[in-house]
C-alpha cells in the first residue's frame, strides 16, 4: 500500500496563516516615535483569533519575540536595545503610581505581554527583569471590538487594541493610532466570516 502525504496548506509568508486566512490586506504600516517590544506567550502563536502579528506588522521596527520564560541577557537585550527606556504596558503593581513619568517618546520603548490574563501573569512571574520594569496602566478605556474572542471583563482589550491606546497616549497623539484600529476592525470582521454565529452579533 502506498501512503500518499497530505499536501500541507500554502502558507502567507508574512502573516504565517494559511493563504485564505491571510490578514496582510488590513496592515497599514504607521510609524511612531516610541519603539515596541511585543513578547507573545507561545500558545498565542497559532490562535486565529489573536491580533499580536497585525500589529506586529502594522508597526515598522517593531519586535515580536515568543517565549514564557525568556533567557535573561536576551531579554535585557530586547528591552535595552538602541539605549531606550522600556516601560510595561500592564496594571500598575500595589503601591505603585498607575501613571509614572514618562521619558520622551523617542527614547522609550512600549514593551507588551500578548497572551489571556493568566498567561501574561506567568510571563512576568517567570520573568523578574519584567518585574522591575515601570508600568503603563490603561484606564477609562472604551468598550473592546473584539467580538471573535471571550473577554472576562468588559474592559478587556485585545492586544492590538491595548497597545494602540498605549500608543496614541505616549505620542501625545490619538488621531496617529486611528489606522491600527481600522485594521483591526477589518481583521475582526475577517475572522467573524469564519464563525456564523457571530455574524449575527451587534
Amino acid at each position: 500500500m502506498t501512503l500518499i502525504p497530505t499536501p500541507r496548506r500554502a502558507t502567507c509568508a508574512a502573516c504565517l496563516r494559511a493563504q485564505p486566512a491571510c490578514i496582510c490586506r488590513w496592515v497599514t504600516p504607521v510609524r511612531f516615535d516610541a519603539a515596541l517590544l511585543i513578547l507573545q506567550h507561545p500558545l498565542e502563536v497559532a490562535n486565529a483569533k489573536n491580533s499580536a502579528r497585525l500589529l506586529h506588522l502594522s508597526v515598522p521596527g517593531s519586535v515580536l519575540a515568543v517565549g514564557e520564560a525568556f533567557d535573561t541577557a536576551q531579554l535585557d537585550a530586547l528591552l535595552h536595545a538602541d539605549g531606550r527606556i522600556p516601560v510595561l504596558l500592564y496594571p500598575a503593581a500595589p503601591g505603585e503610581a498607575s501613571t509614572p513619568v514618562l521619558p520622551p517618546a523617542a527614547r522609550l520603548r512600549l514593551v507588551v505581554l500578548d497572551g489571556t490574563w493568566r498567561k501574561s501573569r506567568k510571563m512576568l512571574y517567570l520573568n523578574p527583569a519584567l518585574q522591575c520594569l515601570p508600568r503603563l496602566a490603561l484606564r477609562d478605556m472604551p468598550a473592546s471590538g473584539y467580538r471573535i474572542r471571550k473577554a472576562h471583563a468588559p474592559d478587556q482589550l485585545s492586544t492590538l487594541e491595548a497597545s494602540a491606546h498605549a500608543l496614541g497616549q505616549v505620542e501625545g497623539d490619538m488621531a496617529r493610532v486611528v489606522p491600527l484600529f481600522d485594521a483591526f476592525e477589518g481583521f475582526v470582521e475577517q475572522q467573524a466570516a469564519f464563525v456564523p454565529r457571530l455574524k449575527s452579533l451587534p
